[in-house]
């Protein structure tokens, strides 16, 4: 009778406990999508189903969203998603931050910047956010100069002094981390290389960029007509508070806190 009663119990309580939805998020992948998968499965056993949607590049992700193939995505900060909306008229929305990654200059050839020797290949993110913010690091490092003010938005057309002559290569930002070998210096993202499989050298960059700006922190960004769709926000709940995504990301930054910083507890 013990038995059939906590059974008659348990099924009552489930009858009477609301099913949630479910939330497809497309994110890329790295640490972004290593930490979204703990969250998943965390969220799958609450009751919330989540499907993790991978891309390899930077366009599809906002594109997926906003014809209705995602209900969330989980790649970009907000300079990018300004551009995008600018570029496209996407009616895309941020909803609440994710981890603020740090970018770095890499190179495999030399150990310090003073190094970089005259005529360089160096490669730089082809989108024009990145590529602002790989340049403007650039600029800090005193290897070219840019147009005053004009900081991350910079393009290549906004170098104004290249005293070493470098040549830019521009390549997609997932795929600077495998350009490593080819160039003599790098824009990068550690966790990429961390999720490549190089944890030490995701430390080793020649100088970084902090984790300082807000403004660079990964949003959560969904559509303007879903942005109060209480399963989002069940899910970004779950991930900014569980201690399992927080060792993950963690894990996926070579558990180095120089290269991230989780500003949504700000």
């Amino acid at each position: 009778m013990d038995k059939r009663a906590n059974w008659l119990a348990a099924l009552l309580l489930a009858l009477a406990t609301p099913a949630l939805g479910a939330v497809k998020i497309g994110v890329t992948p790295g640490a972004l999508a290593d930490s979204i998968q703990v969250a998943a499965l965390e969220a799958r056993e609450a009751g919330l189903q989540v499907e993790v949607v991978e891309f390899s590049d930077w366009t599809t992700p906002n594109l997926a969203l906003e014809n209705g193939d995602l209900d969330l995505n989980y790649f970009q900060h907000q300079a990018f998603l300004d551009n995008a909306i600018r570029e496209t008229g996407y009616d895309l929305k941020p909803v609440a931050l994710g981890i603020l990654p740090n970018i770095g200059l890499y190179s495999e050839k030399f150990q310090s910047l003073e190094q970089i020797p005259d005529g360089a290949r160096v490669a730089v993110a082809s989108d024009p956010v990145n590529q602002g913010r790989g340049l403007s690091l650039l600029a800090t490092a005193g290897l070219i100069a840019l147009k005053p003010d004009t900081g991350w938005k910079a393009t290549l057309d906004d170098v104004t002094d290249n005293p070493k002559h470098l040549k830019f290569v521009e390549i997609e930002g997932p795929q600077l981390v495998r350009a490593i070998s080819d160039v003599d210096l790098a824009q990068g993202y550690p966790n990429h290389f961390v999720n490549a499989g190089r944890g030490d050298f995701a430390s080793k960059a020649l100088l970084y960029s902090g984790t300082a700006d807000r403004h660079f922190a990964i949003r959560f960004v969904t559509r303007d007509d879903n942005a109060a769709n209480p399963e989002i926000a069940e899910f970004i709940k779950l991930y900014q508070t569980s201690p399992k995504v927080r060792a993950q990301i963690d894990a996926s930054n070579a558990h180095n806190p120089k290269l991230y910083s989780l500003p949504w507890l700000d």
